[in-house]
């Protein structure tokens, strides 16, 4: 495993569809919500996004394709689900994540996990076509650009390829919908969007395509997946 460290300026562009509830995040903010999360972030986080976390694998593993680059590996709880077949790059804005992530590796003795870099996910130095599958485990709602997101994946991706996200999403109506766009004053503190809509991150040709799978618990989270044309 290489532990080269990327350093990536974050990107200029800007999302060309802002969804009005959704307050900025920009990478500096999410930087220091997950320093404060990284010490317990597995005891935290690692029992509810469990189930979403193994489905998106899941999924991976079922596809065609070896090079499989893994956006927000955060520490790394995914990594070991991967079968051995699928060679794995991981991606984080978190340094002090993936230093936990490269401690499970050398733990495990995961040999399939090729890099673990420390990128922007919205430019990264990988060239076009790299990669057969891209999954983004809880990433869309904390990048400060979504769509910029998904066209950097479809750069990266090659034609053919799929691309996977595995994200909460808002809810449109009911309670929920009203708790979590409460919880958004909270955003910068939690380091993602709990007021996050899907149609931020998808455009709607895209949304249209998109098979779309609610994931246990309760369905709080959501499966997409896009077929890279």
């Amino acid at each position: 495993m290489s532990d080269v460290l990327h350093e990536c300026p974050p990107g200029q562009g800007e999302d060309p569809v802002p969804p009005p509830s959704r307050s900025a995040l920009d990478a500096e903010a999410v930087k220091l919500a997950y320093r404060r999360w990284a010490g317990v972030y597995d005891t935290v986080f690692g029992g509810i996004s469990g189930v979403g976390r193994k489905r998106a694998v899941e999924a991976v593993n079922a596809l065609p394709g070896t090079k499989v680059l893994e956006v927000g590996v955060g520490t790394g709880l995914a990594l070991p689900c991967y079968t051995q077949s699928k060679k794995i790059t991981g991606i984080d804005l978190s340094g002090d994540m993936l230093a936990r992530a490269r401690e499970r590796v050398q733990k495990e003795n995961l040999t399939n996990v090729e890099a673990l870099l420390e990128m922007d996910a919205e430019e990264t130095s990988f060239a076009d076509a790299s990669f057969d599958i891209a999954v983004a485990m809880f990433v869309a709602s904390v990048v400060p650009h979504p769509r910029k997101l998904l066209r950097e994946l479809k750069r990266v991706v090659r034609p053919g390829g799929h691309i996977l996200f595995v994200n909460h999403f808002l809810a449109p109506n009911g309670v929920r919908g009203v708790v979590e766009r409460g919880m958004a004053r909270a955003s910068r503190s939690l380091g993602w969007h709990p007021d996050f809509a899907m149609e931020s991150l998808l455009p709607p040709d895209d949304l249209a395509r998109a098979r779309i799978q609610p994931v246990p618990p309760l369905g709080l989270f959501t499966l997409v997946t896009l077929d890279r044309t």
